[in-house]
């Protein structure tokens, strides 16, 4: 097998893990207790419950996921309509399947290990709901792909409303779906919980995409950079890039010192700033991960 179709292979692989994930997460925490947070799915579970259980809530996450992937096709692109396709009807089958089992886990299995459980706490479904449904759609988007739902429908309607942004318009959907739940199911409690449960399924998502290797970020500007600089270097062993700049008001040539560091490295560093220059003026920002020497290894996602 050639290097290309492993990969290829791998990705596939992937994504089915997160609608496995993703179904577990919504059999299990969320559709049973009437908690739509946002999305196809979330649209799913509360026509599910319209309809009297009638139609599978699967069945109906692919039937309204048709007409979005027919209109978002041309926006998204040959390669990320495959896959999403791919994991659109993996997790519409897996949901379905897997219900009537994961019914049999919650009502048989967990209710006699922990009698409890038999009236849940909604608050902690909502929490570890959202949680388990985040990791799954962050392994499903980490591979270029999606399950359909309000991302599609978010590029589709971008095309009649360019002036609002793909976040702007994921968040109204996602805000309508909720309401939507929360008149049906006559209970701003259910659309409370919901919302929590998409807020930090949202948070998953990022976070598993852009990473968990937090670090800062540090610009200093000071009389004394080449000290500070090669404190920086021997103390702590971090790279030092220098930055020309010009102070506006004096109109003096400045060096900025820009340097990444890892968090537990702050302290040292502050009081080496300190030790240098008291005076020194010192930026920090938050860096979400960070590829190359010293951190985490630089290599490509692309499939």
């Amino acid at each position: 097998m050639s290097r290309f179709s492993a990969e290829k292979t791998r990705s596939y692989i992937l994504i089915a893990l997160g609608c496995v994930v993703v179904t577990f997460a919504m059999n299990v925490f969320l559709i049973p207790f009437k908690l739509a947070p946002g999305g196809i799915s979330g649209l799913s579970t509360v026509l599910y419950y319209v309809f009297n259980k009638a139609v599978p809530v699967g069945a109906m996450m692919l039937a309204l996921n048709i007409p979005l992937f027919l209109g978002g096709y041309k926006s998204k692109g040959k390669r990320f309509f495959i896959r999403s396709l791919f994991g659109t009807i993996v997790l519409s089958v897996l949901v379905d399947a897997t219900a009537p089992f994961a019914e049999t886990l919650v009502t048989d299995y967990l209710v006699r290990f922990d009698s409890s459980m038999a009236a849940p706490d909604l608050l902690l479904n909502a929490l570890v709901g959202g949680l388990i449904m985040g990791l799954g759609l962050g392994m499903v988007h980490k591979e270029g792909a999606s399950t359909g739902g309000t991302d599609l429908a978010a590029s589709v309607l971008r095309k009649f409303f360019p002036r609002l942004s793909l976040g702007e318009l994921l968040l109204i959907l996602d805000g309508f779906v909720i309401l939507f739940a929360t008149i049906v199911f006559r209970s701003v409690k259910l659309g409370l919980y919901a919302s929590i449960s998409l807020y930090l399924s949202t948070k998953t998502i990022d976070a598993y995409i852009e990473g968990f290797h937090f670090a800062k970020s540090l610009m200093i500007i000071s009389e004394r950079p080449e000290e500070i600089a090669g404190r920086l270097l021997k103390d702590v062993d971090r790279g030092v890039t220098g930055l020309k700049g010009i102070g506006m008001y004096s109109r003096a040539d400045k060096t900025v010192l820009l340097c990444v560091v890892k968090k537990q490295e702050m302290p040292k560093v502050k009081e080496i700033v300190k030790q240098c220059d008291p005076n020194a003026f010192v930026l920090l920002s938050d860096v979400r991960e960070v590829l190359g020497e010293g951190f985490q290894p630089l290599h490509s996602d692309e499939k």
